[in-house]
């Protein structure tokens, strides 16, 4: 079953480098998206995550056995967490910052797609594929890789493009 869970994994490892590159070169956005949930937050603290998350990604992609799914799992899992905090504390939280960028709203979809790839992590953790995926030869490799762009677009568009439509159509809504 992990090997099915894998490009569900492979896309979260590159959501974690485009997520992550962005932070370590400008952490404000983010900064802002902690406080307003009423978390500590720093430049310092998101630049330091922002490292982790692209180390992670990057060993997710290369590698991706127990260990790496798991640290995949696990900052996916928290990632949950703040979401939901965020959608807890009611329209608080204008962005949660997650891309690095200040328009990305905390929704159900955001704390869903990012519960989806936690637990395929999590699961691919405890039940790690044989060998890598590059290793599989070219055909396993290559249905790997497309399911992974494909899954990857869809969690993007979940995470910073449906919301922002969705925002933008009830404030075009509202004007009318």
């Amino acid at each position: 079953m992990s090997e099915r869970l894998l490009p569900l994994v492979l896309a979260g490892a590159v959501l974690l480098l485009v997520a992550g590159l962005p932070k370590v070169a400008d952490p404000r956005d983010t900064v802002r998206g902690m406080r307003s949930a009423g978390l500590p937050s720093s430049p310092a603290l998101v630049r330091a995550l922002a490292v982790v998350e692209v180390l992670v990604g990057l060993a997710a992609l290369l590698g991706p056995g127990r260990w790496a799914a798991l640290a995949t799992g696990l900052l996916y899992a928290g990632f949950t967490g703040f979401v939901l905090l965020a959608l807890r504390r009611g329209g608080v939280v204008e962005s949660c910052g997650c891309l690095g960028q200040v328009d990305t709203p905390p929704t159900r979809g955001h704390a869903a797609a990012t519960g989806l790839v936690a637990a395929a992590a999590l699961i691919v953790a405890i039940a790690p594929t044989e060998q890598a995926w590059w290793a599989a030869g070219a055909g396993p490799a290559t249905v790997t890789v497309l399911a992974a762009a494909l899954l990857g677009f869809l969690l993007w568009q979940a995470v910073a493009v449906l919301p922002t439509a969705t925002a933008a159509a009830a404030r075009s809504a509202r004007r009318a």
